[in-house]
């Protein structure tokens, strides 16, 4: 029995050993899986170890327990992460989700940030350190997680956070050293640099943040006014920084020395910085500028302060202000006087903007304003600034300011406003030019107003005296002879008049007043002394040559009166034609007809297009006829209606030829001749004359009832009512001759209802349209004047073109006005006829913008001797603008330098500015400017050109690459000139073109 139990005991043992033995095995086996994939995991060998963590994990297998399947979830989610798997997070979930109680839920968290953390995907790292239950870590594994979570948060840029973090290791001997750098970062970063500094002192020692400290120190102590130090550091720092530090750094340096006014050494380290992603700023622009102003480097400077637009702070005031002055000392005084107006306009840094008003005021003056009147800016520095150390150099410039810009109109309303003694010579100035600007207006009851006003100032002599002489013009022109007379004399007597311009042509003045108040022998006096006075004026010493031969020839000293004539024709000048002609008149008034006739005969070789031709021609006529010599006459007469077949004489000299053919019985000639007249030259004088001397002849003849059927052809001649049409127009005419205006409108109107075709309808009508013109009713006078030019030429004719041209101009209707001018042009024999109608065709055609029309009528005036300087600025004015109109800008060039030479006023700003403009468009952007300056300075009355010389100045600039001038002149014309729309659109329109132009070349470093 022992034995069996014995050897049952042994095989129980022997069963219980194997099954043991296998068991072992079979747990062997499992684990061995589970350490390889462990052993990969440890190797990083990732998506390996999943497979085989997922494999046991997935065993069914009572070996494997479900710890052992928590530690393969785990185990898997770690892997998912590491290898980026879509599914990672949820793992990681579901592994916590799964195992609530395994003890690597915590670690699962942590191993997920420790890993994105060193991934650098501190976002992702932060998500994960947030779930960690920070209660259940080891001192080692806290401190590692303190540090990388509060980094995270620093990357994350939530100081507060990371500052709470750093602090809890800030003691740790593996992560305090980064702790406190990090914290001494964010103390920089929030401007902490105490707090900043003594973080970086306790890890200065340490070789791995001794690069990055000294860059951190530089800028504190930069920016705590340390300067000399920040720039040792910074140059310390500059071999061991990256380019963006590097360029950092330059600021440092450069703005350190730029502060201790070292602008020397500034200069290379400003140059050198990149800016704020790549770009700078209007400090960066103006630091670099003045470190080169105060180098003296003007254009440098310039160059830097100009890229600072559209600047409206402190900074930008400051650099407007040394732009000012750096362009002044380069000499470029219009660049400074817009630099100084920026500056004066903004009120950051009030002693700046004063010092700037200031010299905007003085460079106003110096070269003109086309903004604002000078006086004006004068007045309001003063204003503004009344205890300014320059007050009284200011005060001085205003009142010669009066004088140079020429605004005599609107200085009047200051000084009228500050009649001050100091201002009282500057006023008696100002009343004297206005009074000159007036007289050249033509507006001489005005003009004469300001010489008056200006002799009762009594202040300074010679203005005293000018103005006394201009006095006398205006009543000259206002046909007051009698006080134009007294006037000149008065101004002759001054004692100041002698060293005046206008003494010189004194008598030559007073000769003319005598001569229109008909004291010709006192006339003659005083063209006698222009003569001997005045031998050097060729102009007026022909002229007073004329006037003086009139003189003697009125007064019948026909021998004084030729020898003055003949020094006229020596002189070869104006007018010789008509010394010739009057010459040859006084030999006939002599009763020396043979010499009349040999002086006529030379006139009408000698001058073949004189308006005296016909004159001669007529009364060389009338010399035969008076000599017998009937033949010579009737061939002079035919010469005369040959030359001049429409002209005043021509029904005259018919009838002269029918009257020498009656006297000698050639009847039948005589006839024809007077029939001629008649039929040719109705209602003419001369037509009732050849009727009245055919009447004769038919009467001779015995043939009545001959002349009375030819009669009754002639509608103006009415045997039965003759002598009731004569009553009636005599009666008118004693009216008219006796000047009794009103009876003899009464008269004459009843004459010409009765008799609309009397013997005296012509007659009457040209006296009655002369009268209601007279009496302002000048549309009721446009019926007779009519009449008349619609008659045959006759003595009338040129006198009622001339008097309805002048009412059709002065109702501004041109249609109506040119016809007539034309007829007068044409038919005129007196020359101020002739040019009137010039002058005046020109003008209309050009308001009717027929520009080629209007250049023929100009190129006729300007080629008109008789023409006054006057006329002439006009013709050339029309003949500028008509070739500007038409694209012929070669032309209009000539035209605008000849009217620069003669004009004044706003024609000489037009000129002036056009002048400018060419020059602008030859690329002559300086000489251009230099034009604009003038037209600013010398005619700032005339803003139009001023505002249009403005916008060429902004194109002259910026065609010399100064982008800053141009944009702001052109935005000064837009805010400033709202008056005149046109400049302003033409300056919106290059603005907009200069900023397009811009953008496409502006660099990413504004330097």
């Amino acid at each position: 029995m022992r034995k069996l139990s014995w050897f049952f005991l042994f095989q129980i043992i022997l069963i219980s050993t194997t099954v043991s033995a296998q068991k072992s095995a079979i747990y062997t086996y499992d684990l061995k899986d589970f350490d390889k994939a462990l052993a990969l995991y440890n190797d990083k060998q990732y998506a390996s170890a999943q497979l085989i963590f997922e494999h046991v994990k997935n065993t069914e297998n009572p070996a494997i327990t479900e710890e052992v399947q928590s530690d393969c979830a785990f185990y898997i989610a770690n892997c998912a992460i590491r290898t980026n798997k879509a599914n990672a997070d949820a793992l990681v979930e579901k592994f916590v989700e799964d195992y609530p109680t395994s003890t690597k839920q915590n670690q699962a968290y942590i191993e997920a940030a420790q890993y994105f953390f060193e991934q650098g995907n501190y976002p992702k790292a932060l998500m994960w350190f947030d779930k960690v239950d920070e209660a259940y870590m080891s001192k080692n594994e806290a401190d590692k997680f303190n540090f990388m979570k509060g980094y995270s948060y620093f990357n994350a840029k939530k100081k507060k956070e990371a500052t709470n973090y750093f602090n809890k290791v800030v003691n740790s001997k593996e992560y305090g050293s980064q702790a406190k750098y990090y914290l001494g970062f964010m103390a920089y970063e929030g401007d902490d640099y105490k707090e900043a500094t003594k973080y970086f002192d306790e890890v200065s020692g340490e070789e791995k943040y001794k690069e990055k400290l000294s860059y951190y120190q530089a800028d504190m102590n930069f920016k705590l006014g340390n300067f000399q130090k920040a720039i040792d550091l910074g140059q310390q720092a500059m071999g061991k920084s990256n380019e963006i530090e590097k360029s950092e750094l330059n600021k440092i340096i450069g703005e350190s020395y730029f502060n201790l006014k070292q602008y020397g050494k500034a200069i290379p380290y400003l140059e050198q910085y990149a800016g704020k992603k790549g770009k700078w700023n209007n400090t960066d622009f103006y630091q670099l500028g003045y470190a080169y102003y105060e180098q003296k480097n003007y254009e440098k400077a310039i160059s830097q302060f100009n890229k600072i637009i559209e600047g409206r702070d402190f900074v930008a005031q400051n650099a407007y202000y040394h732009l000012g002055l750096s362009y002044l000392n380069s000499g470029k005084k219009q660049e400074a006087l817009n630099a100084f107006k920026n500056a004066s306009e903004m009120d950051f840094n009030a002693q700046i903007q004063e010092d700037a008003s200031l010299n905007y005021a003085k460079l106003s003056y110096d070269i003109g304003n086309a903004y604002q009147t000078v006086p004006g800016i004068l007045l309001d520095f003063l204003k503004k600034y009344p205890n300014n150390s320059s007050r009284a150099e200011v005060e001085k410039l205003l009142v010669d300011s009066y004088i140079s810009t020429k605004n005599y109109k609107e200085a009047l309303v200051l000084l009228e406003k500050n009649r001050t003694p100091e201002n009282k010579a500057a006023y008696q100035k100002v009343l004297f030019y206005r009074g000159l600007e007036l007289y050249n207006e033509s507006n001489y009851q005005e003009a004469g107003k300001m010489f008056k006003s200006a002799i009762s100032e009594q202040k300074t002599p010679e203005f005293t005296a000018r103005a006394t002489f201009w006095k006398a013009e205006t009543e000259y022109l206002n046909d007051d002879m009698q006080n134009a007379l007294l006037t000149y004399k008065q101004f002759a007597g001054m004692a100041a008049a002698k060293s005046t311009d206008e003494y010189k042509n004194i008598n030559y003045n007073i000769g003319y007043t005598y001569f229109k108040l008909k004291e010709y022998d006192q006339a003659a006096n005083s063209f006698q002394a222009q003569i001997d006075n005045s031998p050097s004026d060729k102009t007026r010493l022909n002229d007073s040559y004329l006037r003086l031969g009139d003189c003697r020839f009125v007064t019948s000293k026909y021998s004084a009166a030729n020898e003055a004539y003949a020094k006229a024709i020596a002189a070869k000048g104006v007018d010789a034609d008509y010394a010739q002609f009057q010459k040859a008149l006084s030999y006939g008034f002599m009763s020396n007809n043979a010499k009349k006739v040999d002086e006529l005969n030379n006139f009408i070789a000698m001058y073949k297009k004189s308006s005296y031709r016909d004159d001669a021609l007529f009364e060389l006529g009338n010399t035969y006829v008076a000599e017998k010599k009937n033949d010579q006459a009737i061939k002079t007469y035919d010469q005369l209606i040959s030359e001049f077949g429409n002209g005043t004489f021509i029904s005259k000299a018919i009838l002269k030829q029918g009257l020498i053919y009656y006297n000698s019985d050639r009847d039948a000639q005589a006839l024809t001749k007077f029939k001629k007249v008649a039929a040719e030259f109705p209602k003419t004088p001369e037509a009732l004359e050849a009727v009245a001397t055919a009447r004769l002849i038919y009467v001779d003849s015995g043939k009545v009832d001959e002349y009375a059927t030819w009669v009754r052809t002639l509608d103006f001649v009415s045997v039965t009512d003759a002598e009731l049409d004569n009553d009636t127009y005599d009666a008118a005419f004693k009216q008219y001759s006796q000047n009794n205006s009103k009876a003899a409108i009464t008269g004459f109107a009843g004459y010409v209802s009765k008799f609309p075709n009397g013997l005296h309808a012509l007659e009457a009508n040209f006296y009655l349209g002369q009268l209601t013109y007279a009496d302002g009713s000048e549309t009721k006078s446009i019926a007779n004047y009519q009449y008349v030019i619609d008659q045959p030429r006759n003595e009338f004719t040129e006198q009622a073109l001339n008097r309805l041209a002048q009412i059709y101009l002065k109702a501004k209707d041109c249609d109506k006005a040119i016809p007539v001018l034309v007829r007068l042009e044409k038919e005129a024999d007196y020359p101020q006829n002739k040019t009137f109608a010039q002058a005046n065709l020109m003008k209309c055609y050009y308001d009717k913008k027929d520009y080629d029309n209007s250049v023929v009528a100009a190129d006729k005036v300007l080629e008109n001797p008789k023409s006054d300087a006057g006329v002439k600025a006009d013709a050339q004015i029309i003949v500028a603008r008509a070739a500007m109109q038409t694209g012929n800008e070669d032309k209009a060039k000539t035209a605008y330098a000849k009217l620069a030479t003669t004009s004044k006023g706003e024609l000489a700003a037009e000129a002036l500015y056009y002048d400018a403009y060419f020059k602008t468009k030859e690329g002559k952007f300086e000489a251009s400017n230099t034009a604009v300056q003038k037209l600013a300075k010398s005619y700032s009355a005339y803003k139009y050109y001023g505002a249009k010389g403005l916008v060429l100045m902004a194109k002259n600039f910026y065609g010399l690459k100064d982008s800053y001038q141009a944009t702001y002149i052109l935005d000064n014309v837009i805010n400033n000139f709202t008056d005149y729309p046109d400049v302003v659109e033409e300056a919106k329109r290059e603005l907009s073109a200069i900023k397009m132009e811009e953008s496409k070349t502006n660099s990413s470093i504004n330097k």
